[in-house]
Order: C-alpha cells, then sequence, then structure tokens
C-alpha cells in the first residue's frame, strides 16, 4: 500500500512539472527513481499485446506491461492534471521567481543524487555528461523554425516531439515551437484538422515505440553513460530554470509561448531572500523524493 502512495505521488509531481518551463515529467521520473521502468513499460507495448487481448490472457497481459505500475503512476498524473498543475500554473503567473527558484532548488539536488548512481566514472562518462549539458543549453538559444504542414515534416514532428517529452529536461511543446509547428499543431487541435492530425499522431506512436526501445537498450548495455547522457540534459535545463531572467513571448492561438530568455543576477534585496530561501527549500525536498524513490 506504501509503495503505491508513493508511485501515486510521484505521477502526481510528473504532472505538475509538466506545467514548469524546463521541468518535464521524464525529469520528475528519473529523478524519482522509475525513470528506467516506466521506459521498459512503455517498450512493452507491441502487437503481442493485441494477441494477448484477442486471447483473453488478460493476467499475462497485465504482467507484461508492468499495468499495475502504469495505472497507478497514470492515475497520479491524470489527478495532478486537473488539480495541482492548476495551482502550479497560479503561481507561475503571480510568483514567476519564487516557483522557479524551489524548483531550481530541487533539480539541482535532485541531479547529485542521480550522478550517485553512476557505478564507475571513466572519461567517457564525463563525455556523455558534457554532449547532454551541451545540447540542452543550446536549446535555450534556439529561435523558432519555419512552420512547414507537409505531412512527412508532421509526422516527424510528431515523433522528436514524444521523444523530447519522455526526456528528462525536455519540453515537447518547446521543441515543438522551435521545429515551427506548434501553432498548426495548437489550431489543428482546436478545429479538428485530421489532415495534420493523423500523420503527427502516428508520428507520436512511432517515436514512442522505437525511442522507448532505444533507451531501454541503452539502459540495459549502457547503464553508466546513459545516466550521464540524462543527468548532463536535466543540468542543462537549469539554464531554463533560472529564476532571475526576462522571458520574450509569442502569442499563439490566445496562448503566449516563450521563445527567449535574458538571464541577469539579482539584486541582493528582501526578494532575492525569499527565492534563495525557497532554493534551499527545493534543494530539501529532495530527501524526501529519493526516499519514495527507495520505497518505489
Amino acid at each position: 500500500m506504501k509503495k503505491a502512495a508513493a508511485l501515486f505521488l510521484k505521477g502526481v509531481a510528473m504532472g505538475a512539472a509538466n506545467v514548469i518551463p524546463g521541468v518535464s515529467g521524464g525529469t520528475i521520473a528519473f529523478i524519482s527513481g522509475i525513470y528506467e521502468r516506466l521506459i521498459k513499460a512503455l517498450k512493452s507495448f507491441d502487437f503481442s499485446i493485441l494477441s494477448l487481448s484477442i486471447q483473453g490472457h488478460f493476467g499475462q497481459l497485465a504482467r507484461k506491461t508492468d499495468l499495475k505500475f502504469l495505472s497507478i503512476l497514470f492515475s497520479g498524473i491524470a489527478v495532478s492534471i486537473f488539480s495541482l498543475a492548476h495551482l502550479i500554473n497560479y503561481t507561475l503567473k503571480f510568483y514567476e521567481t519564487f516557483t522557479l527558484a524551489f524548483f531550481f532548488g530541487l533539480i539541482v539536488a535532485s541531479s547529485l543524487g542521480v550522478g550517485r548512481q553512476i557505478r564507475e566514472f571513466s572519461f567517457g562518462v564525463f563525455i556523455t555528461f558534457l554532449i547532454g549539458f551541451l545540447i540542452a543549453v543550446s536549446i535555450a538559444f534556439l529561435t523558432p523554425g519555419v512552420a512547414n504542414d507537409h505531412w512527412a515534416y508532421v509526422f516527424f514532428c510528431g515523433m522528436v516531439a514524444i521523444s523530447s517529452m519522455i526526456l528528462p529536461g525536455f519540453s515537447g511543446s518547446y521543441i515543438l515551437l522551435l521545429m515551427g509547428n506548434y501553432a498548426l499543431m495548437l489550431q489543428s487541435i482546436s478545429h479538428f484538422h485530421f489532415k495534420f492530425l493523423i500523420p503527427f499522431a502516428l508520428g507520436c506512436l512511432f517515436g514512442l515505440v522505437i525511442f522507448s526501445r532505444l533507451l531501454s537498450y541503452l539502459f540495459d548495455h549502457f547503464k553508466d553513460v546513459t545516466i550521464s547522457l540524462l543527468t548532463g540534459f536535466v543540468v542543462g535545463s537549469l539554464l531554463i530554470i533560472w529564476p532571475w531572467k526576462t522571458t520574450h513571448y509569442i502569442t499563439i492561438e490566445m496562448r503566449q509561448k516563450a521563445v527567449g530568455y535574458d538571464w541577469y543576477f539579482p539584486s541582493f534585496d528582501f526578494n532575492f531572500i525569499i527565492g534563495a530561501a525557497l532554493m534551499l527549500l527545493g534543494f530539501a525536498a529532495v530527501f524526501g523524493i529519493e526516499r519514495l524513490g527507495t520505497k518505489g
């Protein structure tokens, strides 16, 4: 019962994290110790589950897909999206600096904790960390591309967007914005333009199947360098989470999306003291998350 409750809370945290710029559900899954299990569960969905369903082998189907794990986790995500995520959205709107400060401290401490999972440090581990870090940092400086409504590019956008959603440190919607098709997909969802929704959905499905298998293979055969690479992604994403910055927005379909940042160091005042205190609080909160990780 305690393990189920802990897993549910991790799902709640994953759902809430998607509201924070630079933080993804994949980041929370990674730092709370369930990322590898989640990837393996997603990888298990193949054509064989259709055969098991038709034959009525539901027990075998549940074991193959780790269905209990996924059900509890996604229940927490769903509850969060309809409750806690709205609260965080409110705090981001009116207290953006303080909210980001808390998550900044949380991610810093989590990155240190995840690094302890590396069994043997080597030059290759350092290089993969650096690669992940540089990729995540460079994304913060990219400008949005031009929209392209060709079905093949829309399919590719779906494949890349879903892959980035399950990668720690990446936002699927932000990647879609950089690829130029965020507005196109937002309009397609609003007006049910299946001409674009179908290739995008197929791209998402293809990307999820292929990418989950790739990640699972990397965890099985190159665990240390994989953890190092993902940790680099998370640390690099801290540039976007940095609380003291000016954000440049564009408006798409009545929604504002960040397209660039100007970073600065804050003045030593009362707001800075509150922000620093929240950073320390986020740092301390990781100990609770790590305890959940050991129970999950």
